[in-house]
């Protein structure tokens, strides 16, 4: 187990259950390893561990991005079809990214595909852009939003999650934050379950491998940088009943999914209307200091262990029993530039990567 004692808001029997399952252990998880599940109809905290450590987001910063770009669509501001324009500013952000040349206009919809599926931080930035008029006023909305919300450990300095200090979540309040987009917005619920997208130059497959391989997922979002690890929070729905699961600082792209698909499983079967609701949750643990997991997740014993989770041809190697093969191809949403645009730049020579690791999109078993 994690050195962290497992919390459940239920009686001993429900510790014990998922104590039992392994659900919050994972292949080499950072000494600290946020996680929680809730249920999203009652609201209430199905089981919950280090849910008020200081967490960096990494991309998950992107489920507030589209928050806020979501109230401006429902205000009746913008539309889905509102030009997105990449400025200079936007296309010089670091991997992931697209490459799209400055002056390259999308659509809302297009820009929002492209951020909640390829995750890319140009885009990003030019979607916080059109939303609020200028990138530092898109941060105060979104920091303003957060407060709105309840959100009282969430501090946002840009839009994408790219490493910078004074920029921090927990699982907790990512947890909220989810909860609220879905019962906010669900007219825009489709975008965060897209099996993939399609430019017209290139296919993506959404960088949430639960999507088409876990029964009743349908979102939300992953991530990573160094200092945070493996961040995922999930989402599925069976039989009626909405789960949403928040992983932070798993110590690879498969056992971050494991962990989400073992935790969405165990709130999907678990007894309904359990626990306390999530805003009377208590704080607990040291609430100080932005945990800080680079030096156990970026050093080459670390990468070394990773590349050992993907077979011959590079897949993912996923251990939990509840992610199967997709028995299709994926379904991939068209998200280009609007005719007539400039064309996407090249990515000869450039590090696509960066420091944040693309998956592939297919485990094995």
């Amino acid at each position: 187990m994690p050195t962290s004692s497992l919390r459940s808001v239920s009686a001993t029997r429900l510790i014990s259950a998922v104590t039992a399952i392994g659900l919050f252990v994972s292949a080499g998880s950072a000494a600290a390893n946020p996680k929680m599940v809730i249920d999203a109809r009652t609201g209430k905290v199905i089981a919950h561990e280090d849910a008020f450590l200081k967490w960096y987001p990494a991309s998950l910063t992107k489920l507030m991005t589209a928050y806020v770009t979501f109230k401006a669509l429902k205000s009746g501001r913008l539309t889905l079809d509102t030009p997105v324009v990449m400025s200079r500013k936007a296309t010089d952000q670091p991997a992931s990214k697209m490459y799209f040349k400055p002056g390259s206009k999308l659509t809302m919809d297009s820009a929002l595909k492209i951020l909640l599926v390829k995750s890319a931080n140009d885009v990003a930035v030019a979607v916080a852009e059109t939303v609020g008029g200028s990138l530092d006023q898109f941060v105060a909305m979104m920091n303003s939003q957060a407060q709105a919300l309840g959100m009282t450990s969430t501090r946002y300095i840009n839009p994408h999650g790219l490493p910078g200090k004074g920029q921090y979540s927990t699982a907790r309040d990512l947890a909220l934050l989810t909860l609220r987009l879905k019962q906010d917005f669900p007219e825009y619920q489709s975008y965060f379950s897209l099996e993939g997208i399609d430019t017209g130059a290139k296919q993506y497959p959404n960088f949430n491998t639960l999507i088409g391989r876990f029964d009743g997922a349908d979102g939300m979002k992953t991530g990573f940088i160094c200092a945070s690890g493996f961040n995922q929070v999930g989402s599925a729905t069976r039989d009626g009943r909405t789960v949403i699961s928040v992983v932070l600082g798993s110590d690879s792209l498969a056992g971050r999914a494991d962990d989400t698909a073992n935790l969405l499983q165990q709130g999907l079967t678990s007894p309904s209307n359990q626990g306390v609701p999530l805003t009377s949750l208590q704080p607990y643990g040291d609430m100080a200091e932005v945990n800080d997991v680079s030096a156990t997740i970026c050093n080459p014993q670390a990468a070394k262990v990773r590349s050992e989770t993907r077979d011959d041809a590079g897949r993912t190697v996923q251990h939990s029993p509840y992610i199967h093969e997709m028995d299709r191809p994926p379904v991939y949403s068209f998200a280009g530039l609007i005719p007539g645009s400039e064309q996407i730049a090249s990515t000869k020579g450039k590090n696509e990567i960066a420091n944040v690791p693309i998956p592939q999109p297919r485990p094995t078993f």
